[in-house]
């Protein structure tokens, strides 16, 4: 079986990666006093921002559990598995490391914020999670596609339950990944949800891919199922509460930001898969394809990673909208280009992690 390569899904993981790096950036440094929900361009801002995680945990999910699938089909997955697990430590690792001040550790000044769960976490255990289900059932292909899709629907529906959670009994490190009592940004549910919705989308698209008109078939039902759950799964909720009284399906309904989210999400890959052909080998794929060493580059310029020394140090919430915007454009350019010309993330953290596991397997 011939394997195609999807060029959209660079170009949506460049679209999700620089909205990161200007909403990260204007959402920081801006006075408060702009913030202003009347105004047309603060809106349109802010519910861009609102779509930007969705976009990159479905994208993250759809990558991974594709590039899975063309090594299954292959006969060649166990390497893959393997490196998809030592992603997934390798973005855990990654992800406290950057929370670390080691200057004020140094000089006495430590705590335990840097056990609060953020992006890079919650990918990586995501992608642990995803690895585990399909050694379990990537023979049943069927069965992997409907127990993704289940699993991304139970986390949507039940977000309700755990939405207000706090584990005081448990420890810190576990907890953190359930609950935002301690300044986790990210917890695992509900975003797992969107893994794993990616990822039966992966299963969709490697089953499908080659059938004639599949591209065409895809962007008009992404559209279509996208607008549906912006526009009506809050209804479609309320019909099912009042069919079966079924309370949570009326919490869903009342507060229904993930299927309407996904529905966003569903309407940009309809977007970048119609222009595809126009993205091909760009350098907006090329950016799709560092978004790991621009993630890192990004929080250490803004949040001082490792020195405390920061953006959000010297400018915490005091730009005009002017001076935001223009440093927001400048802010993506110097990363991009630290990032492509000096930070070489990926290939440096795994060289180290694989000879850590070398030596452990000796």
């Amino acid at each position: 079986m011939q394997t195609i390569r999807l060029y959209f899904i660079d170009t949506v993981r460049a679209f999700a990666i620089l909205m990161m790096l200007q909403g990260h950036f204007i959402d920081t440094l801006i006075d408060p006093i702009y913030r202003d929900p009347s105004n047309t361009i603060y809106a349109i801002w802010v519910y861009f921002r609102g779509i930007t995680a969705p976009t990159f945990f479905t994208i993250s999910g759809m990558v991974f559990m594709y590039l899975l699938l063309r090594a299954y089909v292959k006969g060649d997955d166990k390497p893959r598995i393997k490196k998809g697990l030592l992603r997934g430590l390798l973005l855990l690792g990654i992800g406290y490391s950057l929370r670390i001040n080691l200057i004020g550790w140094l000089t006495g000044h430590f705590n335990f914020n840097f056990l609060a769960v953020d992006v890079l976490q919650c990918i990586g255990l995501s992608l642990i999670i995803l690895v585990g289900l399909y050694v379990i059932l990537k023979r049943q292909s069927y069965v992997l596609s409907l127990v993704l899709a289940l699993l991304g629907t139970a986390c949507f529906l039940t977000e309700p339950l755990y939405r207000t959670l706090s584990l005081p009994s448990v420890p810190l490190f576990i907890g953190n990944y359930m609950s935002k009592s301690h300044g986790s940004v990210f917890t695992i549910l509900p975003w797992f949800g969107y893994m794993a919705y990616g990822a039966w989308l992966a299963t969709v698209f490697f089953r499908h891919l080659q059938k004639p008109k599949f591209k065409l078939f895809t962007i008009i039902a992404f559209f279509v199922i996208g607008g549906l759950l912006i526009n009506c799964s809050s209804w479609f909720l309320i019909k099912l509460y009042h069919m079966t009284g079924f309370e949570l399906l009326n919490a869903s309904a009342n507060y229904n930001y993930l299927f309407t989210r996904f529905g966003n999400v569903l309407i940009l890959f309809s977007v970048f898969y119609t222009f595809e052909r126009f993205l091909k080998q760009s350098l907006v794929t090329k950016i799709g394809q560092k978004t790991l060493s621009i993630y890192v580059v990004h929080f250490i310029i803004i949040y001082g990673s490792y020195t405390g020394f920061g953006l959000k140090r010297y400018f915490y919430k005091s730009l005009n909208p002017t001076e935001a915007i223009i440093g927001a454009i400048g802010f993506m350019l110097i990363v991009c280009f630290i990032a492509f010309h000096y930070a070489k993330t990926n290939a440096f953290l795994y060289s180290i992690f694989r000879r850590i596991v070398n030596k452990t397997n000796r």
